[in-house]
């Protein structure tokens, strides 16, 4: 099993819209949601529990540029990866869509495999850069700092590096639950001599730490022989 990370696809041609969704598709790595404008783009950022890994965002769009958007995303405090797609290649473009707050910028036409490499370079370096940011019911969670913070309560959890580890791939996951023995292989690696016991542990540790009663996991869940994290919290 692979975790689909949620792209935003934002360009005006349907057809290259198409093909983007279907090829991030392939492996199941990613799950493509499509944009055609600016104003459809911005209603889907705006969504109530939007989550996005990363957004391919074309400059050229019907209601505007797509540099303006990436300057107001990164104004309103956006650290997601943002890549640029474009058909407009030259020098000062590139320098434009740079300091708009692009991550990266690729002209068109461009090849599948570099773009897909791109992104997930990009996301790696995010995820393991010191603005990586997740939210998990009261916490403010930084994977880098391996930290939970508490602000309502004005304090800090530490994690140990598997603990953080565990909570960045079952936050990936969203709303589906992650069997034992994937998050056992993510976390672990294929190391035959750790099993789910040293997974179950971890869990418990976890529970102790981050839920107000550990006997009534809110957060961590057990699920469909796995676990789930409810970032909200209900």
């Amino acid at each position: 099993m692979t975790v689909e990370r949620p792209v935003l696809i934002v360009d005006d041609d349907d057809a290259l819209r198409a093909t983007l969704a279907e090829q991030l598709a392939v492996d199941g790595e990613f799950q493509a949601i499509e944009a055609g404008s600016i104003q459809a783009a911005e209603t889907l950022l705006a969504a109530e529990n939007a989550r996005f890994d990363a957004i391919l965002l074309d400059i050229s769009l019907p209601d505007g540029d797509g540099r303006d958007l990436c300057a107001r995303l990164r104004q309103a405090g956006q650290k997601l990866p943002i890549i640029m797609l474009t058909g407009a290649d030259e020098e000062e473009d590139v320098v434009r869509g740079l300091d708009a707050g692009a991550n990266d910028y690729i002209a068109k036409p461009f090849r599948l495999a570099e773009l897909l490499a791109r992104l997930r370079a990009q996301m790696r370096s995010f995820e393991n850069s010191e603005d990586a940011v997740f939210t998990i019911g009261p916490y403010i969670f930084r994977p880098s700092a391996k930290q939970l913070q508490d602000p309502a309560r004005n304090r800090r959890i530490r994690l140990t590096e598997k603990e953080a580890a565990i909570l960045k791939f079952l936050y990936r996951a969203g709303a589906r639950p992650v069997p034992r023995q994937v998050l056992l292989n993510e976390v672990w690696g294929y190391n035959a001599a750790v099993t789910t016991h040293t997974l179950e542990t971890h869990i418990y540790r976890l529970r102790q730490k981050i839920e107000p009663d550990p006997s009534t996991a809110r957060l961590l869940l057990t699920e469909g022989g796995g676990y789930r994290l409810d970032p909200a919290g209900e």
